[in-house]
């Protein structure tokens, strides 16, 4: 990342950091309300790198008896991600969890065309899986076919530690291992991920820091 890119990165989470700050002292009608930003050392999704360098973030949410809403954004260079979802997750019991969900993940710049996705989730203890069924649009000024993809992942958290295999299939084909510790730094969430991805996503293994407030 250049040094104009980092700038801008930190610009974007200023402000970011200073609407959102506002946001989350509305009174009783935000008790549904939660807010988040956050800073990550690298921007790596699903196992395939977004940005070479630091990406600031940022996200509103609401959730209320299962239903949940909101929107994420994410500076990657070349403009922002804004993703957009909404959804419902209910218990089965109380050890089982379900959940289903639809995702837009778009774009203000030329880094990527839009993306969107229904996705289910099934958790049972300290198991988490994971599944979406999407598609990319085609861009024909960035030179990019329309593709189908299908992705999966099951993790294990045990504590504050987790471990996930992820992959995608269909037009879009890769797969990667990411290993998580989460942790407190004063009254911040924090976590350090090694994140291995194979041949088809890049070939990398990247080490990223994330700090992060909620609010």
């Amino acid at each position: 990342m250049t040094q104009h890119e980092t700038k801008k990165s930190m610009r974007f989470f200023k402000k970011t950091s200073i609407a959102l700050l506002a946001f989350s002292t509305l009174p009783v009608i935000a008790k549904d309300w939660s807010t988040n930003v956050g800073m990550n050392s690298e921007y790596i999704f699903r196992g395939v790198q977004q940005t070479l360098g630091a990406s600031a973030f940022a996200g509103a949410d609401y959730e209320k008896d299962g239903f949940y809403a909101g929107t994420w954004a994410a500076d990657v260079g070349d403009g922002l991600e804004v993703d957009l979802y909404a959804g419902y997750n209910f218990a089965l019991d109380k050890d089982i969890e379900l959940g289903v969900g639809f995702t837009s993940y778009q774009y203000t710049g030329d880094f990527d065309s839009e993306y969107n996705e229904v996705n289910v989730n099934f958790g049972i203890t300290d198991f988490l899986i994971e599944a979406a069924i999407g598609s990319r649009s085609e861009d024909v000024d960035l030179g990019i076919p329309e593709q189908d993809y299908t992705y999966f992942a099951v993790s294990y958290n045990y504590n504050d530690f987790t471990a996930k295999y992820g992959a995608w299939t269909q037009d879009i084909e890769g797969s990667y291992f990411e290993f998580s510790y989460g942790f407190q730094v004063a009254e911040l969430d924090s976590s350090i991920a090694l994140i291995i991805s194979d041949d088809d996503l890049g070939d990398d293994e990247a080490l990223v820091y994330t700090l992060s407030k909620s609010f």
